[in-house]
């Protein structure tokens, strides 16, 4: 198993709306210059910010499924499917985009903040499907918490999210001290960003314990590489941690875009 920490320099930018919202990617498009080009299925990761209010006009999509996941404020969508709606703070919003849909979106604040995260599945297949479009609240998703531990399940296990793509992700907010144990299989990783605070990482492995730190807006990959499934042990600091991760296999069994380019 091995831990790669990527701080923001290593990461992608950009803006929309003169500057009106701002992103931080962990995962850019080809050419952006983000050190980690993609992950398996996973495509594209932006954190999108916008102190009052952002917009980005029409513009098409083909094949991909993507998600917008608000962490604060809330986001406007509309789209040639003939949709228009909110999506709050908690709330999630996916398109599977299929043979092709066009959307506009604005980023509403005060300070609003969210993602937006693609997932590729294999691109021939999905062109022949029809685009659609879905929305949940947050009070959709399972939510476990435990002392010092609240671990949101965004896609997996419990979500009403139905996707193609291989895909896993977790909103997890660790209290000062706590910890968070995720058990990773072999062929899989793990992609984590830290949008609260910052931490350390413990890989507890059959050949010997590692520890890494990692900072504020750093970007995580953890790849188990062989053999059986194992722990790896997320640390918060004495003030907090929030941390949103993506589990997908590290591989496909189908071709991906980037890898034809």
């Amino acid at each position: 198993m091995t831990i790669t920490i990527y701080p923001p320099e290593k990461q992608a930018v950009g803006n929309f709306d003169g500057g009106k919202i701002t992103e931080l990617k962990p995962i850019g498009f080809p050419g952006e210059g983000s050190a980690v080009k993609g992950i398996g299925p996973l495509f594209y990761w932006a954190w999108a910010h916008s102190k009052k209010e952002g917009h980005i006009p029409m513009h098409p999509h083909q094949a991909f499924e993507i998600i917008t996941y608000m962490v604060n404020a809330k986001a406007e969508h509309s789209d040639t499917l003939g949709t228009s709606s909110i999506v709050e703070a908690g709330g999630l919003q996916v398109m599977q985009t299929g043979s092709g849909v066009s959307h506009s979106e604005r980023f509403i604040g005060p300070d609003s903040e969210g993602f937006q995260i693609w997932f590729e599945p294999y691109i021939r297949e999905a062109l022949q499907r029809k685009p659609t479009y879905n929305q949940f609240d947050h009070e959709a998703f399972p939510v476990v918490e435990t002392t010092g531990l609240t671990v949101k399940t965004v896609l997996g296990e419990g979500s009403p999210v139905e996707l193609v793509a291989d895909v896993q992700m977790w909103d997890v907010e660790l209290a000062g001290g706590s910890q968070y144990s995720h058990k990773l299989a072999a062929g899989r990783s793990l992609a984590a960003l830290a949008i609260r605070g910052h931490g350390g990482w413990t890989l507890d492995t059959e050949a010997a314990k590692h520890a890494v730190q990692f900072n504020h807006k750093d970007f995580t990959v953890t790849a188990a590489e062989s053999g059986q499934p194992e722990d790896v042990v997320l640390a918060a600091s004495e003030d907090g941690l929030r941390m949103i991760l993506i589990e997908v296999p590290t591989e496909v069994d189908y071709p991906l875009y980037k890898k034809n380019r």
